[in-house]
C-alpha cells in the first residue's frame, strides 16, 4: 500500500511544479502551459515515487529513463528536474532565452537529465523502445517510461511502435498517455477522433491500466505494479484536465501554446499558491 506521507509529498511537489510552470512560461513570454499543467502529477509521481535516478550521476547506467514524447510540455520536465536537483531553480526563468539550457523543447545536448531531444510528435515511443531493447540486450534492469499526449496518438509512428513493443515483448518499457482530450486545434475527437485509446492499446498487445491522472495514489499504483504477464508491455492511460490548477486555463484548448499576460499571471499564480501549504511557496 502506498504510504500517505509519500503521496502528500508528491502532491506538494506537483503543486510547486505547477507554480513554476506558469512562472517560467510567463517570464519567457511563450510556451505551452496547458499540457504541462495536465501532466504535473504524472511527472511528479515518476520522478519522486517511481523512477530510479540520481541528479549527481545523470549518466548512471542503471537509472530509469524518461522520454517526454510530447516535447512541447518541456516546462513540466524542467520543473521536475529542478525539484530533483539536476540544476538550480534560478535556471527556470531562463526558459526559451538565448543560450539557456532550457530550450522551448528538451535538448539532451544542453541539459543534464534529459535523455533525448524531443518535440517532433510521434517519435518518443519508438525511441523508448530502442532504449528498452538495448537495456535488455545489456542485461540492465533499468526501465523506460514514455509520456505521450493524446493528440500525439493520431501519429502513425506511435502505432508502429506499439506493435514493435508487443512483438519484442518489451516489458521494461511503459507508455503513459496524458489523456486531456484537447490539442492545439481543439478537441481531439473533433480534429481526428481517437476512439477508445485504452481499447486500441489492448488490441495492439499491451496491458492497459486506466487511471485518474491527478490522483497520485492511483498513479503510483499503476506506474509501479509489474506487468501481469511476463513479456507484455504496460500502458497507463491517465485521464487529465488540460491546464489543471488554473481556473481559466482548465479545459480550454486556447491555452495549449500561449503565455499568460501580466494580469493573467498574477491570477494564475495566486490560484496555484493556494494549493501550496499555507498558501506560500
Amino acid at each position: 500500500m502506498t504510504d500517505a506521507a509519500q503521496v502528500a509529498a508528491i502532491e506538494a511537489r506537483a503543486a510547486r511544479m505547477r507554480y513554476e510552470i506558469v512562472e517560467m512560461i510567463a517570464e519567457a513570454g511563450s510556451g505551452h502551459p496547458g499540457g504541462s499543467l495536465s501532466a504535473a502529477d504524472i511527472v511528479a509521481s515518476l520522478y519522486f515515487g517511481v523512477m530510479k535516478h540520481d541528479p549527481l550521476r545523470p549518466d548512471w547506467e542503471e537509472r530509469d529513463r524518461f522520454v517526454l514524447s510530447k516535447g512541447h510540455a518541456g516546462p513540466v520536465l524542467y520543473a521536475a528536474l529542478a525539484e530533483a536537483g539536476y540544476f538550480g531553480h534560478d535556471n527556470l526563468k531562463t526558459l526559451r532565452k538565448l543560450g539557456s539550457i532550457l530550450q522551448g523543447h528538451p535538448d539532451s545536448n544542453k541539459c543534464a537529465g534529459i535523455e533525448v531531444s524531443t518535440g517532433s510528435l510521434g517519435q518518443g515511443l519508438a525511441i523508448a523502445n530502442g532504449m528498452a531493447l538495448a537495456l535488455r540486450m545489456d542485461a540492465n534492469p533499468a526501465r523506460v517510461f514514455c509520456l505521450l499526449g493524446d493528440g500525439e496518438m493520431q501519429e502513425g509512428e506511435v502505432w508502429e511502435a506499439a506493435m514493435f513493443a508487443a512483438h519484442h515483448k518489451l516489458d521494461n518499457v511503459m507508455a503513459i498517455v496524458d489523456h486531456n482530450g484537447l490539442q492545439i486545434d481543439g478537441a481531439c475527437d473533433s480534429v481526428m477522433c481517437l476512439g477508445g485509446v485504452a481499447e486500441k492499446l489492448d488490441a495492439f498487445g499491451w496491458e492497459v491500466r486506466e487511471v485518474g491522472g491527478h490522483d497520485v495514489e492511483d498513479l503510483l499504483k499503476a506506474l509501479t505494479e509489474p506487468p501481469m504477464t511476463e513479456g507484455v508491455p504496460v500502458a497507463v492511460v491517465a485521464y487529465t484536465i488540460k491546464g489543471k490548477g488554473v481556473s481559466f486555463m482548465e479545459g480550454d484548448a486556447g491555452w495549449h501554446g500561449k503565455a499568460p499576460d501580466a494580469e493573467q499571471t498574477t491570477l494564475a499564480l495566486a490560484q496555484l499558491a493556494e494549493a501550496l501549504e499555507g498558501g506560500a511557496r
